[in-house]
């Protein structure tokens, strides 16, 4: 299984659940993906869990913010990207038609983030590494596997991602019509479609791997998720969108045999 020890800037590096229910979040996803969890204190109290799979960070899951959770805020999965510095990529957000969320701060000895919005409106993080790279084991079940800018404005999004983490933009034809990469060194890392229909904000969609997307949905369901499109054949495999009990989504795909 595919295992990492750094990430190039710009490679999608980590993502985390923010939700209304952490114990039950973690109870759902234990069971759907087979992750084991450490819990880690935070200075404003609660906890930050990691989630392991084989002794290696895959993701992590911790509660909304009193403000998040007052505000109506769903629970939601949050992608974040690797950078060499965070405070040099954080002071070309506005420039490139960005607004910074969060100023970058520190935290503790894993590492210093910011929290971002596009251009589209999408939120995103930015993360370097200290102590703490982001996952560990990537493409392979259970693991992160892709992240997807859901955006009706792709062209937009590619000159702000190029702009502040250096992206290149490909559009490409997958057979079911144009779908955009963003890569490192000609490397896909992760990619942007337009939403399956109006009204969806835009937002930065996970992935999760899988060993069989079919046999997935059905333990979601039998979870208390709900799969929201799919099981669907596509170009390259079969995915799924999944719903959790607390409202949060994140897509399923079915990681290649040789994977």
């Amino acid at each position: 299984m595919p295992e990492r020890t750094s990430y190039a800037q710009g490679i999608p590096n980590w993502v985390d659940l923010q939700t209304s229910d952490q114990p039950a979040a973690k109870a759902f996803y234990g069971e759907l993906f087979g992750w084991t969890y450490r819990d880690q204190p935070v200075p404003q109290g609660g906890v930050y869990s990691m989630a392991y799979i084989d002794d290696k960070t895959v993701a992590a899951i911790s509660s909304q913010t009193p403000d998040m959770a007052a505000q109506g805020v769903p629970p939601m999965w949050n992608t974040y990207f690797a950078v060499d510095d965070v405070d040099a990529t954080a002071a070309k957000v506005a420039g490139a038609g960005g607004m910074l969320a969060m100023e970058p701060f520190d935290v503790m000895d894993a590492g210093r983030m910011a929290a971002v919005m596009d251009p589209t409106g999408a939120f995103f993080m930015l993360w370097q590494a200290k102590s703490h790279i982001g996952g560990q084991l990537v493409n392979a079940p259970g693991a992160l596997i892709w992240n997807e800018l859901v955006t009706a404005e792709t062209d937009k999004a590619v000159v702000f991602y190029g702009a502040i983490l250096g992206l290149e933009g490909e559009a490409t034809d997958m057979g079911t019509g144009p779908y955009t990469t963003f890569n490192v060194g000609g490397e896909a890392v992760a990619g942007s479609m337009l939403p399956p229909e109006d009204g969806i904000p835009s937002h930065w969609a996970v992935y999760f791997g899988t060993a069989d997307t079919a046999a997935t949905c059905e333990k979601a369901k039998e979870l208390g998720g709900a799969v929201e499109a799919g099981p669907f054949d596509t170009p390259i495999g079969p995915m799924a969108v999944i719903r959790d009990p607390q409202g949060a989504y994140f897509s399923v795909f079915q990681v290649p045999q040789d994977g």
